[in-house]
């Protein structure tokens, strides 16, 4: 922001008032495209030597970096102790309260650490922090496979750790994705990349149930998972480009109700963030579509924390009352809830994701909240599918799936569209600060403890009643309605985020191009109609 206001002095004071600056401006702009021409040509004819000089090989890197933060979402989903819950229970001997804890503290590590990490990524090389997050957490899940069932505290304390280096790359990916693509390429990219949350959920439900299964132990689920990390560091170093983050002009040119006209240049030298973490984070509080979008992802947070965490013992014990399943008395519990659930997280989860993308792409040409009002129409219409799932699974189990099936579809058409929402509204140089925020809130209000919210309530539910197999699964019937009740409030979030959301992307264009007088600029350099010359 500030080099951008250096640049439009210098303008200034070079430039005559009277709108040489402009013409200036202009010329220059011609002169890039004619250098870009002839090096298009020189492209070309080489070629016509050689068939396999790939034109576009720029690019297909950039497209490959996207396998390396993806391959890591695989990896952190297979990691998820609530794949293999019931097993986990039954070797420490512990309730639902205890069980619900252990995600509540993987959470909470992983939210309060994201601010060091978004802190780091606006700062410093972000290649680095990739690959030092990915090896501390790979080394830390190998070593919790080694736990007794005897040292619960310790696997609580691993719990944490692993927490902290998850929280390293999630906070850092996204960002080095929006450096590397146009607004456009943008959306598609980011949804590829956030296809990997559902796709690694699914495959963590599915593999880790396998793998327990074929060798009669839990502990081997978590000795799979660093060979996922250890080929994201492979990509890492093999694939992803060395990257700065978007200079203030080149996000500048993006247009106000349409997408980018130019991205950022690639491959320059990392370059640190020119203001301090306290002034970003108060520029971030006045952020208002920031701030109730968050709201918003929270409530699918909560949600989709809720449901993933406890949604197979709930439907085991669904099976119970219907004596599809006999009672798990010792591990490994054969349940094909987990397998099945996977399957559907797998494909809802693609669909929904690469929907919801589409969607917001093909809508912006219509509105420019199109958006904020997918993510609310999304949240309204999954709180009564998973209502009903949750309200007949005593009746039907097959019903259920399908009805959870429609509830998660609509929840995921989230995941690529609000990070997008806050990469149009957030200057490129607190970026990873933002998003670190967002994990921060949106974990620490959202799925950090609605697992453990959710065990609490169903084991208050079991305390007042007789102990029975009626009860267990009544007790988080009952508590899953909370479920449903959050999903509306994540709609009214995403509502009231479209009453800011032109303002506030209008605005950060301003801030980041150094706008405070718009005359030093002239309106052809990419702001379009909507700042009217002076």
């Amino acid at each position: 922001m500030l080099g951008s206001r250096r640049v439009a002095a210098a303008a200034w004071h070079v430039a005559p008032r009277g709108g040489g600056g402009s013409v200036r401006i202009q010329r220059n702009k011609q002169k890039q495209r004619h250098t870009t021409t002839k090096k298009e040509v020189v492209v070309l004819l080489a070629a016509s030597w050689s068939p396999f000089l790939h034109l576009h090989q720029e690019s297909q890197m950039e497209q490959k970096a996207v396998l390396q933060p993806g391959c890591v979402q695989i990896g952190r989903k297979l990691n998820d102790t609530n794949r293999i819950l019931l097993d986990i229970q039954t070797y420490f001997g512990i309730h639902d309260s205890k069980a619900g804890f252990l995600h509540t503290v993987f959470l909470l590590c992983y939210m309060l650490s994201a601010p060091f990490f978004g802190y780091l990524g606006d700062r410093y090389n972000r290649k680095i922090i990739l690959g030092a997050g990915i090896f501390f957490w790979s080394g830390v899940t190998l070593g919790s496979s080694f736990i007794t069932e005897s040292y619960f505290w310790l696997f609580i304390l691993s719990r944490g750790l692993v927490g902290i280096g998850t929280s390293s790359y999630s906070t850092v990916a996204p960002t080095f994705i929006a450096n590397l693509f146009e607004e456009g390429k943008r959306t598609t990219m980011l949804s590829f990349f956030y296809i990997f949350i559902p796709v690694g959920s699914g495959f963590g439900y599915i593999l880790a149930s396998s793998v327990t299964q074929a060798t009669g132990h839990w502990h081997w689920a978590f000795r799979i998972t660093p060979c996922m990390g250890g080929l994201a560091l492979v990509f890492l170093i093999l694939l992803v480009p060395n990257t700065t983050q978007r200079t203030a002009k080149g996000f500048g040119e993006q247009g106000i109700t349409n997408t980018t006209q130019g991205a950022a240049k690639k491959h320059e030298p990392h370059s640190t963030a020119h203001t301090t973490w306290c002034k970003d984070v108060k520029s971030l509080g006045k952020n208002r579509s920031f701030i109730w979008s968050t709201l918003g992802l929270t409530a699918v947070a909560f949600v989709t924390g809720a449901l993933g965490f406890w949604m197979p013992l709930f439907l085991y014990r669904a099976e119970l009352l219907h004596g599809i399943v006999s009672p798990c008395l010792e591990e490994p519990c054969n349940s094909s809830n987990s397998l099945i659930f996977g399957g559907i997280t797998i494909v809802t989860g693609i669909l929904g994701v690469i929907t919801g993308a589409e969607v917001a792409r093909r809508c912006r040409k219509i509105s420019s909240k199109a958006d904020p009002l997918l993510c609310s129409i999304s949240m309204f219409t999954s709180a009564p599918f998973l209502y009903v799932a949750i309200m007949v699974a005593q009746e039907s189990i097959t019903a259920t799936y399908v009805l959870i099936a429609f509830g998660e579809f609509f929840l995921s058409l989230n995941w690529a569209v609000v990070t997008d929402m806050l990469l149009c509204i957030v200057e490129p140089n607190c970026q990873s600060t933002a998003i670190a925020l967002q994990i921060l809130v949106s974990h620490l209000l959202g799925d950090s403890g609605s697992p453990y919210l959710i065990g609490m309530i169903s084991g208050a539910i079991q305390n007042s009643h007789v102990d029975s197999y009626l009860w267990q699964f009544r007790s988080l019937q009952y508590s899953f309605i909370t479920c449903a009740f959050i999903g509306v409030l994540g709609g009214y979030f995403f509502l009231m985020t479209t009453l800011y959301f032109d303002e506030d992307r209008k605005e950060g264009v301003q801030l980041c191009r150094g706008l405070e007088n718009k005359g030093y600029v002239s309106n052809e350099e990419g702001l379009g109609d909507e700042f009217p010359k002076e």
